[in-house]
């Protein structure tokens, strides 16, 4: 029997709510295996948890952790046992933010070596997303022009990067104290908090060619009139609501009717709503998909295109703090909870 330490979101607490266990975990089963987490990564999607706020988040308590990068320490049955000792990543949704989990052992991608894993971490949810709406939604090429929105955080960071490496001139919005980082990141800053559309008319009169969106709220009408005709306005997110009071999926469910209609018009623009779970049921495409993607932006890290965002390591045990950081709006990059 293994003891694992576990991170527990009894209900809708502060940050320093949080509290610090104990469990004890089974042996791996058929086709699973055992993994020592050397990271877990501080999203925005536990920052909703937290306030109950996420779209289809587990009744409480639970064990947040969006995802994961870890050491395979023993496998079950029908699992090749040359598996144990590599370093892997894992999407898991909730869970990671534990010393020790139990995982299907398809869902494992490898890490390459050469990648230190908390940084190898900052790429997983964050390059996953980052690459499946710059490459299977906004297909975006050579030569185009992109708005980013919050490129100072984890996916906005990891967008800019994959964009300027592909070719394609990068807008970002960050505050002030941002602007350095995102311009050291090979994108041209404008402030988020100044007339973004008059900004971005300045830099691209004819419109960009994407828009990458977590904010929602009334913005998503500006940065979908910033599109050039065959442009495409990828959503991700509704972080303008995480405060907001009421039922949670109100805010999504008025995202998509807005984007649909949006499509509806004969308007030579699109507009997609991005989830990294879509296709899900169909399990052996989905992991493969998951796979491939995430094998490519780790290729692109060993090969040190793309510079991993740390804004910080916080011990497990002190992911009250991480989590606090985290929500600041201080940092570039990802916060990660480190053994």
């Amino acid at each position: 029997m293994n003891t694992a330490l576990e991170i527990v979101l009894p209900g809708r607490v502060e940050p320093n709510g949080l509290q610090v266990t104990q469990r004890d975990l089974p042996a791996p089963g058929p086709r699973q295996a055992l993994v020592r987490v050397e990271a877990s990564g501080v999203s925005f999607a536990e920052q909703q948890m937290r306030r109950g706020k996420y779209y289809d988040q587990p009744a409480f308590p639970f064990v947040p952790g969006y995802d994961l990068v870890g050491t395979v320490i023993e496998v079950g049955a029908e699992v090749d046992p040359t598996l144990i000792g590599r370093r892997v990543a894992a999407l898991t949704k909730t869970g990671g933010w534990s010393s020790l989990v139990v995982l299907d052992a398809a869902e494992l991608v490898r890490v390459p070596g050469e990648l230190d894993p908390a940084e190898a971490e900052t790429f997983v949810v964050n390059g996953i997303t980052a690459w499946q709406m710059l490459y299977r939604s906004a297909s975006v090429r050579p030569g185009q022009t992109i708005l980013v929105h919050g490129a100072n955080g984890g996916v906005g960071s990891t967008l800019v990067q994959l964009a300027r490496a592909a070719g394609v001139h990068v807008i970002g919005t960050a505050s002030a104290r941002n602007a350095a980082a995102v311009e050291a990141l090979g994108a041209t800053w404008i402030d988020y908090r100044g007339d973004v559309a008059e900004q971005v008319r300045s830099l691209a009169p004819n419109g960009v060619d994407a828009v990458f969106d977590h904010v929602g709220g009334p913005g998503i009408v500006d940065s979908f009139r910033l599109l050039a005709p065959g442009g495409t306005l990828v959503s991700y997110g509704t972080a303008s609501t995480k405060n907001d009071e009421g039922n949670s999926r109100l805010p999504v469910l008025r995202l998509f009717a807005k984007l649909l209609w949006w499509n509806a018009l004969p308007n030579k623009r699109s507009a997609h709503f991005f989830n990294i779970w879509a296709g899900k049921r169909n399990a052996t495409r989905f992991r493969n998909r998951i796979t491939e993607d995430l094998g490519a932006v780790f290729d692109l890290a060993a090969a040190g295109t793309l510079r991993a965002q740390v804004a910080a390591r916080i011990p497990l045990t002190e992911a009250a703090r991480a989590m606090e950081l985290a929500e600041s709006g201080t940092v570039t990059g990802k916060v990660v909870l480190v053994p």
